[in-house]
């Protein structure tokens, strides 16, 4: 790496030095910055061309010097003579002006060292690009190297010289002795220029018709750069000492020749014999071979030819040339009509710039940026003729690459984005947007392109509005954000609030639709859905453009609408806009497609939302009861925790498998003393429940009444007192229950007709109380209810009551004292004690209430567990939920007799319970 840079330091330094020689103590250094060696050209190549810039203007230059190191090896004569030519070369091309001779922006300026002049700006010599490198810098310029000449560039290049040889044989009457490649010049635009007049013949009597020019003796002892090239010279020079203008074209056609074969001459010629090389070209002359001329178009092959007679009368004169079809090739044709632009007036060159567009795509690049871009910008002055250029330049534009277009076209358009009339240009800029934003650095959009697109959107034609509404959704991706967000999207918005117009309104809002997929979501919701608001008009074109805006909002993947938004924004601005009179059938039914979308897909989302949260909910309170369960096991003793369970939950056996409650185990740590007093007499009961016997279960069969049967009166009274007798025995206290009695009815923590017992019509108009316990056949835990409401007061009257009511009148024959309700019934008859009345073993069957051996049966299954437990309860069950039962049917002798016998411990029991 260091020996790069140090070999890239040496290098540079060599060059500033050779140029500090070359020029030091040059006057032309006053005025002038010389820069780097890039070409060579003249008699000999023995001019060095250095690009090089006016220190006042900085305008661009071609600085060309000769270092007279160069004669140092000639004698004192030699090198005046040679001093002498340049110069008179030099002074010759300043004194004349045309374009196709080369410029000279600053005279020949002589120091000890050096000669140098400065010329309009110099890509390189047509030698220099055919490949004749001498005096070039070393390494050879790449851009020269593999420069390639194009057709249309030869042609007109070609064209050029011969209208060049035309001016100084017509205009100067002057022959240029020396047209060779090292005196062609190519410009930095690519046009041909001639240059090299140090053997310039000038005409001896100016004042005739007929010029005649003095030609010297060659002397062949002179240096060569006293001398013109022999290769390119007509024969006449020579052989005969004479020459004319027709001289020139026989160098014309070398020239032709030269640039078809790779910068070969048509002959080599031996410098040190020239005369007998020359008798030997003048033969091959007048017999040219046709593979001589091979390389040469076709089409001007026979114009070469005749430039290369031997004869001068025969050559064609530059007039003549300038006139061949050859010369008529559309592409040569436009650039020679650029360069003559400045003779037009501007309906000519309207015309022109009209057509150029179809010719642009059939020209080289480099012909098109270098030659005719520079033309065209140069029009720019002129605003009448922007609105016909501009069109070119874009077009230009698009085949250059970034670099190009910044370095080329930018800085020439800087000021057109400015311009507001004429109105074309505007129009013209919003139609290649694309290509502004996609060529143009940031900095530059920003200063001068999107302030153009503002002031589109606020002109005051209608048309120009449209027009640029149509087009910004074409390059909205090209607009960074912040300047679409705060700039772009406000001078829409204003434009569809202030104007006037239906169209820039509905634009407006297509506008807006279109480049929705390039803002952010919470921008569009907070910003452009609330705008559709204000929008004063009712058209329907409007009303659909903002059915779109929220259509596209609302399907769009990256964007959408929160279903907060459409419940209460959203949806009612649509339903309200919906029923517009304006509206057709079609458009009404379009609001409603859109509505009904809006509508599912709300129900939709917030249906799926309570469904996650009520998911959410389960499974943080199944997660709080298992955590309660593990820190109740954990608290227990670890030896007998199965059985702690058990003797707290009671296990049922259902088909022979043991089942235990799933009820989880309160934290006894967080039990109040009433809980714990509970829990207590729950477990007491439990036990119980498990050593009790098991229940047979047993079916009734209803007795069938006939039509005529009577209606056994003393049967419901009968049943009716039992209900009100059970109510005055639930009132006395109740021993504590003997294990293995077959009724489980769970005691009350209070006395029957306490605080906690609630009063409830039995559907007889009197007032029964039932006990607040559960009515499960497991334990409960304190706080939750496996029933409901059922755990305090619940509409189930005190089954056990009765069943033992029943069992003890069947048992001792005689019933409990009901004398005291003898004032409650009154009648003609002869008053009949109660007691009389009540039933015994042998008279009342103990089935003369079948919703009690309803409910006996479903007792006898009720040892199945909990839930086995509470379907025995249920509706069937209940006699206050089947009215039907209350009625008793007539007593059959046919009846099964044993349904209805107790067994001793349920005897036992109720005798326990009643006294």
């Amino acid at each position: 790496m260091e020996s790069m840079l140090n070999k890239l330091k040496s290098t540079v330094t060599k060059v500033t030095a050779d140029v500090t020689s070359a020029v030091m103590g040059n006057p032309v250094t006053r005025e002038f910055e010389v820069g780097r060696h890039i070409a060579s050209g003249g008699p000999c190549m023995c001019w060095r061309i250095y690009n090089g810039t006016k220190k006042s203007t900085k305008q661009e230059v071609a600085v060309f010097v000769f270092d007279k190191k160069v004669v140092d090896k000639y004698q004192k004569y030699e090198k005046d003579q040679i001093i002498d030519s340049l110069k008179k070369g030099v002074q010759q091309l300043t004194r004349l002006r045309h374009p196709r001779l080369l410029t000279v922006q600053h005279p020949l300026e002589e120091s000890r060292d050096c000669l140098a002049f400065c010329t309009e700006p110099v890509f390189a010599s047509l030698a220099n690009v055919l490949g004749q490198w001498d005096n070039l810098p070393s390494p050879v310029p790449n851009d020269i190297k593999e420069y390639k000449l194009f057709d249309v560039e030869t042609k007109y290049g070609l064209l050029q010289i011969s209208e060049g040889l035309s001016f100084l044989h017509s205009g100067v009457k002057m022959v240029h002795g020396n047209l060779s490649l090292e005196n062609i010049i190519l410009n930095k635009s690519g046009a041909w220029k001639i240059m090299g007049f140090d053997f310039s013949i000038s005409t001896s009597n100016p004042s005739d018709a007929e010029p005649k020019y003095t030609c010297k003796e060659w002397e062949p002892n002179l240096p060569p750069l006293c001398l013109p090239n022999p290769e390119y010279l007509a024969p006449e020079y020579i052989l005969s000492v004479s020459c004319d203008s027709a001289s020139d074209m026989y160098s014309l056609g070398v020239v032709m020749h030269a640039v078809f074969n790779e910068g070969q001459p048509v002959f080599q010629v031996n410098k040190h014999d020239i005369f007998k090389s020359f008798s030997r070209q003048l033969d091959q002359l007048s017999n040219i071979s046709p593979s001589l001329l091979n390389k040469i178009p076709e089409e001007v092959r026979d114009h070469v030819k005749m430039l290369l007679s031997v004869t001068p009368t025969v050559r064609p004169d530059a007039d003549q040339m300038t006139k061949i079809p050859f010369f008529d090739d559309v592409g040569a044709v436009t650039l020679q009509y650029f360069d003559s632009l400045f003779q037009r007036d501007n309906l000519q060159k309207s015309q022109f710039y009209k057509g150029l567009p179809k010719v642009l795509p059939k020209l080289p690049k480099r012909v098109v940026v270098y030659r005719i871009l520079p033309a065209l910008t140069s029009e720019f002055v002129n605003p009448d003729m922007v609105p016909f250029v501009l069109p070119n330049v874009l077009l230009i534009a698009e085949e250059c690459t970034k670099e190009e277009y910044v370095k080329l076209i930018l800085p020439d358009l800087s000021p057109v984005f400015k311009q507001q009339e004429p109105i074309q240009i505007l129009l013209i800029f919003l139609q290649k947007m694309d290509l502004l934003l996609t060529k143009t650095p940031a900095e530059d959009i920003k200063n001068s392109v999107l302030p153009m697109v503002y002031r589109a959107l606020e002109a005051p034609s209608v048309q120009i509005q449209e027009l640029c509404l149509n087009i910004i959704p074409t390059f909205a991706n090209l607009i960074d954000y912040p300047s679409m967000k705060n700039s772009l999207i406000p001078k829409i918005k204003s434009a569809c609030l202030q104007t006037s117009s239906l169209a820039v309104r509905v634009n407006s809002l297509v506008c807006l639709g279109k480049i929705l997929e390039y803002l952010d979501k919470w921008f569009v919701i907070e910003e452009i859905l609330p705008f559709l608001q204000q929008i004063p008009s009712r058209e329907p074109a409007v009303l659909m453009g903002m059915l779109g805006i929220y259509k596209c909002t609302f399907n769009h993947k990256k964007l959408g609408i929160p279903k907060e938004h459409l419940a209460t924004k959203s949806l009612p601005h649509l339903v309200s806009l919906s029923i517009d009179n304006n509206l057709n059938l079609n458009q009404f039914n379009s609001f409603m497609v859109v509505i009904r979308d809006m509508l599912s897909r709300m129900e939709a989302e917030h249906k799926t939302k309570l469904e996650q949260l009520h998911v959410m909910q389960e499974q943080t309170r199944t997660l709080n009861i298992s955590n309660q369960g593990s820190q109740s096991e954990e608290k227990r003793s670890p030896p007998n925790t199965g059985n702690q369970i058990d003797d707290i939950f009671g296990s049922t056996t259902v088909n022979g498998k043991e089942h235990g409650s799933s009820a989880p185990v309160p934290n006894r740590m967080s039990l109040t003393l009433e809980e714990k007093q509970r829990l207590a007499k729950e477990q007491e009961q439990a036990a119980k429940l498990r050593s009790q016997q098991p229940l047979a279960p047993q079916t009734v069969k209803p007795a069938s009444t006939s039509s005529n049967q009577t209606k056994d009166l003393t049967s419901s009274l009968l049943n009716n007192m039992t209900s009100l007798n059970s109510l005055s025995l639930a009132n006395t206290p109740r021993p504590t229950p003997v294990p293995g009695s077959a009724v489980s009815a769970f005691p009350a923590p209070t006395p029957l007709g306490g605080s906690m017992v609630a009063p409830m019509s039995n559907g007889f108009n009197t007032s029964v109380g039932f006990q607040a316990g559960g009515m499960g056949m497991g334990v409960r835990p304190p706080g939750h209810s496996l029933y409901g409401g059922m755990s305090t007061a619940t509409s189930t009257p005190n089954f056990g009551a009765l069943t033992q009511n029943q069992g003890q009148m069947g048992q001792a024959n005689k019933g409990p004292d009901m004398s005291a309700l003898d004032s409650l019934f009154t009648s003609n008859k002869p008053k009949v004690p109660l007691n009389q009345m009540a039933p015994n073993a042998g008279l009342a069957p103990a089935n003369s209430t079948p919703w009690l051996n309803q409910f006996s049966s479903a007792q006898n299954t009720s040892t199945q567990g909990p839930q086995a437990g509470m379907g025995s309860f249920g509706m069937q069950a209940n006699p206050f939920f089947s009215p039907q039962n209350f009625s008793q049917p007539a007593f059959s002798p046919g009846m099964n007799q044993s349904a209805i016998q107790q067994g001793t411990s349920v005897n036992r029991d109720l005798k326990d319970l009643f006294g």
